[in-house]
C-alpha cells in the first residue's frame, strides 16, 4: 500500500510540474487565461491516477502558478473539477477508460464555471458572465481533453503505461 501512494503522489507532483511548465502557453479570454496544457495534463492523470490524485495535482498547479503570476484566481475551479470528473469517469469505463479523458470539459466548462461565475467572482470582487467564463473554459478544455486522448492513445501504443502504472486506459 506504502508503495503505491509513494508511486502516486510522485506522478501526481511531476503531472503538477507538467502542467506548471507548460502555462507558458496561454490564450486570455476575458479575466481568465485558457490552459489547453493544464486541461491535457487533468486528463491524463484523471485516468492514470484517480480523482483524488489528479485533483490534488490540479490543486498545486493552479497554486505555484497563481504564486508564480502565471494563472489567475479562477485557475482553481477552471483545474480541479475537470480533473475530479476524469477520474470519476475513468472508474466508470474500467475497460476503456481512456474515453474518462473526454469529460474533462464537463467538469471544467460547466461545473467549474458555474463555480468560478456564481461562487469565486462575487467574493473576490469581479463581475462577470456565466456564458463569457464557460465560453472561455471551454475553449481551453476541450482542446486539451483531445490532446490528453490522444497522448492516452499513443502511451498505450507503446506499451508504456502498462510497464511502468501497471494498467492499460485502452
Amino acid at each position: 500500500m506504502a508503495k503505491n501512494t509513494t508511486k502516486n503522489m510522485a506522478m501526481a507532483a511531476l503531472f503538477a510540474a507538467m502542467a506548471v511548465l507548460l502555462s507558458g502557453f496561454s490564450i486570455p479570454v476575458g479575466p481568465t487565461r485558457c490552459f489547453p496544457f493544464q486541461h491535457a495534463v487533468n486528463a491524463i492523470a484523471g485516468v492514470m491516477l484517480g480523482p483524488w490524485w489528479a485533483a490534488g495535482a490540479a490543486l498545486t498547479a493552479s497554486l505555484i502558478r497563481n504564486t508564480l503570476g502565471t494563472g489567475t484566481i479562477f485557475a482553481f475551479p477552471g483545474s480541479i473539477p475537470g480533473a475530479l470528473v476524469v477520474g470519476f469517469m475513468a472508474r466508470l469505463f474500467r475497460n476503456r477508460n481512456h474515453y474518462a479523458a473526454l469529460a474533462e470539459p464537463l467538469g471544467t466548462g460547466f461545473i467549474g464555471a458555474v463555480i468560478s461565475v456564481y461562487i469565486l467572482a462575487p467574493a473576490v470582487g469581479k463581475e462577470t458572465t456565466l456564458w463569457l467564463i464557460m465560453s472561455a473554459f471551454l475553449l481551453s478544455s476541450i482542446p486539451g481533453s483531445v490532446i490528453g486522448f490522444a497522448l492516452l492513445i499513443a502511451l498505450n501504443k507503446t506499451r508504456w503505461l502498462q510497464k511502468n502504472v501497471g494498467r492499460s486506459p485502452v
